[in-house]
């Protein structure tokens, strides 16, 4: 059936930015076009709801871009139905003359090391969303009554961890942040935050406005050694054309050469360390770790263990070394990249050709990496090839793709 006689439907799966910007592609054609967004949870919008930080309200107010495209003629939000439980991919492709991906990447990269399911390690993944209210993490119970937390990771999400353990209840009290959490970080007994990286302070991937906000918490001191902040030659080469490392270090720099001011709270920075093992007896009770020294290697810098180990107390580790994404039933999957095989955007089969009617968008796709607006331009390349594909008529209209049969279904 040609797209003259009807509209083409498409399913989008998933409902974070990636999923939002597909369909406003989608719905901007001058093609008739249905989309129905389906989604695990009962409320859209993903990491923007339950991953941006809750006091960081600015960047969740990319949401009101989402609002318009949601109002959109011919766009419809089912949530609470999960892929893979309540319908199936095989539903899906039976259902819609196309799919689209776009699931995120729904779980965290380990560290691998001895001690690491030790009462007190946690994900960064789960303490996130257990501070955004994400309803899956309602029942976890964080022991923030310690003198330590080390957060280990170089990136936002490592700085949203340490910035939120360290807020006041005044800074705490304005934020979307769920009551329970406002409470357990309001009573903690937190006094010092350590955050590791394991390469230095040129190749932290964090964004300089984040780091830079660190200096003006109100309970918290930032401390960060001046003699882990020279530089190798190749990083001070990097600073010439990286202008967010060049920034960060030179916020770095500056926060080493403050005087702490007496406040209850430590933040305090490390680079070129790395976790080789948590310890304690049932719970942790401290972290060691290995001094890394930069080498090149295949025209990178790469952190290679050295011989020098420290170990520091802590009663609580916050794991936030990447996300990871987690394989559909029926798709294809590269194990090693943690992504749905693509080119694209286009969903590949094992013959490396690609597979009728199926797409996928954002993390899923390219793994997880930039920030919410480079979404857009990554579902609008997954957008345009299916429209490319449509046009050359390898994806058409269902007989039985209709609007009814889904909510049949469903129900």
């Amino acid at each position: 059936m040609s797209l003259n006689d009807t509209s083409l439907r498409v399913a989008v799966v998933g409902s974070g930015p990636a999923g939002f910007y597909a369909a406003g592609a989608l719905l901007d054609t001058q093609l008739p076009v249905e989309v129905d967004m389906i989604e695990r949870l009962p409320t859209p919008w993903g990491l923007v709801r339950l991953g941006v930080a809750p006091d960081h309200p600015k960047l969740k107010s990319v949401s009101k871009a989402f609002e318009r495209i949601a109002a959109k003629p011919g766009f419809r939000f089912f949530g609470n139905v999960d892929v893979g439980t309540d319908l199936s991919h095989a539903d899906l492709t039976r259902l819609y003359d196309a799919v689209v991906y776009a699931v995120g990447s729904q779980t965290d990269r380990r560290l691998d090391i001895p001690g690491e399911d030790l009462s007190g390690s946690w994900s960064a993944t789960e303490f996130v969303a257990w501070y955004n209210g994400h309803p899956d993490f309602q029942d976890l119970s964080f022991d923030l009554n310690v003198e330590r937390a080390v957060v280990i990771g170089n990136g936002n999400v490592a700085l949203d961890v340490a910035r939120m353990l360290a807020l006041t209840p005044d800074e705490l009290a304005p934020t979307d942040t769920t009551d329970p959490a406002i409470t357990a970080i309001g009573e903690s007994t937190i006094r010092e935050i350590v955050v590791v990286g394991r390469r230095g302070p040129a190749q932290a991937s964090f964004t300089t406005p984040e780091l830079h906000e660190l200096g003006d918490l109100a309970g918290a001191d930032v401390v960060v050694d001046p003699a882990e902040l020279e530089l190798d030659p190749s990083s001070e080469a990097t600073l010439e054309h990286d202008t967010n490392a060049r920034r960060n270090v030179e916020v770095l720099r500056g926060f080493a050469e403050r005087e702490p001011s007496g406040k209850p709270v430590t933040l305090r920075l490390r680079f070129l360390l790395s976790p080789v093992a948590l310890h304690g007896d049932g719970k942790v009770e401290s972290i060691e770790l290995v001094r890394n020294r930069l080498e090149e290697k295949n025209g990178r810098l790469v952190a290679t263990p050295t011989d020098d180990r420290e170990s520091i107390d802590c009663g609580i580790v916050f794991r936030s070394v990447g996300y990871r994404g987690v394989g559909l039933p029926e798709l294809p999957f590269d194990e090693k990249r943690g992504t749905v095989r693509n080119e694209g955007g286009r969903v590949l089969g094992d013959d490396g050709e690609p597979l009728a009617h199926v797409y996928c968008a954002g993390w899923i796709k390219r793994g997880p990496s930039g920030v919410i607006g480079t979404n857009k331009k990554d579902a609008t390349e997954t957008v345009t090839h299916l429209l490319e594909d449509v046009q050359a008529g390898r994806v058409v209209h269902q007989e039985g793709a209709t609007a009814e049969a889904i909510e049949a279904l469903v129900a």
